[in-house]
């Protein structure tokens, strides 16, 4: 099982993205190797951030009526790894014990989510961000890799 980053998700859903051909590419590959693609409520709500906010601001600059129905297509894509009451203490141990700072604490929150549900790998174009949680046996693999 693989869960899958926030950029990943922006790049499979928006076709014009240069990064769009590879992302969809190590999608089909892991899943003929019969991978499971999962996504986090965190994923879901960072991906709805990037699409509404607007292109001067490094976003997609989409509405969210456009945003929703990306959405929904994501939801049936990468199904949803439940929240659950104990990814917050999770994260909370990981924040501590790697200390942890500034944005990179929504990463923290999906490794946390990561560990609850038992999954070892996430598929991202920011590998660096996830490297300091392979004592925790998350594995970051870059989609050009696959």
């Amino acid at each position: 099982m693989y869960l899958v980053d926030t950029n990943i998700l922006l790049r499979v859903l928006h076709r014009t993205d240069p990064r769009h051909a590879a992302v969809r590419s190590a999608a089909r590959t892991l899943r003929t190797h019969s991978h499971e693609l999962h996504a986090t409520s965190q994923n879901f709500a960072e991906f709805w951030n990037a699409s509404t906010r607007p292109i001067t601001c490094n976003g997609f600059g989409l509405t969210p009526t456009e945003t929703d129905r990306l959405l929904r297509i994501a939801e049936r894509i990468f199904p949803l790894l439940p929240d659950s009451p104990a990814i917050y203490p999770e994260w909370r141990r990981l924040v501590v014990d790697y200390s942890v700072s500034g944005v990179q604490v929504y990463d923290a929150r999906v490794a946390a989510a990561m560990i609850v549900h038992n999954v070892t790998h996430i598929l991202t174009f920011n590998t660096s961000d996830f490297v300091r949680y392979a004592p925790e046996g998350i594995v970051a693999v870059d989609p050009t890799t696959v």
